[in-house]
């Protein structure tokens, strides 16, 4: 789970393959007034309950064979992407039991991706286009694997046991972390990648990194152009 404000994992729960992911909602502690922004893997309206009764509320994608019945319709922006924005309530036989209140149903139009994507939300106050935005932000989750798979070499293991492969992992996530922390604190406005880079090749020398950094040639360090690391949120 990330922390959209600062780019840094909030909880990490190491598991077996075998462990599907919606499951790893039950060791995640809801904080009240968060927003939990999930992928439609973790449709559970049992679980999705258990946040808004904790105060929280989600934006996951809805999926296609949702039984629900409309009970109203708001105005939709549709300059603003939004083809429609409606209040529901479920008719499943197991989801009505587990998720027994309205939720939201907004379907969004993104224009850059040219695909529809439609949301289930239990805000009912936020503009129906917030909810898209907070959406997007989702990707930041999917930047920060790649970025440890690409930079922190988590792409194969060194060992086999379970041991090994949990020490490997968190030593990817500790230094993704380190140089997150180091980058906010001393305002550097390199990347992070080119801040790890910079480490890599020197790192004995005896310099601050603000020093370092002050220096906006370093043309050996780039950062290289990987289109999904530049996606653009809003």
């Amino acid at each position: 789970m990330l922390d959209l404000k600062t780019s840094i994992p909030e909880f990490i729960y190491i598991s077996e393959g075998l462990v599907h992911d919606v499951n790893i909602l039950d060791q995640v502690i809801v904080q009240k007034g968060s927003y939990y922004v999930m992928d439609k893997a973790y449709t559970d309206f049992e679980r999705l309950y258990r946040m808004k009764r904790e105060g929280a509320y989600f934006v996951i994608r809805a999926k296609e064979n949702l039984k629900f019945e409309r009970l109203a319709s708001r105005k939709a922006d549709k300059r603003a992407g939004v083809l429609f924005d409606q209040d529901i309530c479920l008719t499943g036989f197991y989801s009505s039991k587990n998720y027994p209140d309205r939720m939201r149903r907004i379907k969004f139009y993104d224009s850059d991706m040219d695909r529809s994507f439609v949301f289930l939300t239990n805000n009912f106050k936020v503009k129906a286009s917030t909810v898209a935005q907070l959406y997007k932000h989702r990707w930041e989750i999917e930047i920060f694997f790649k970025w440890i798979k690409q930079h922190l070499k988590i792409k194969s293991f060194w060992g086999q046991s379970e041991n090994a492969v949990r020490t490997q992992i968190w030593i990817a996530i500790s230094v993704y972390v380190l140089v997150a922390i180091a980058k906010k604190i001393l305002k550097i406005k390199h990347s992070l990648y080119e801040i790890l880079q910079y480490i890599s090749v020197a790192p004995f020398e005896r310099k601050p990194l603000t020093e370092i950094f002050a220096d906006n040639v370093l043309e050996e360090i780039k950062e290289q152009n990987h289109i999904q690391l530049k996606i653009n949120l809003f």
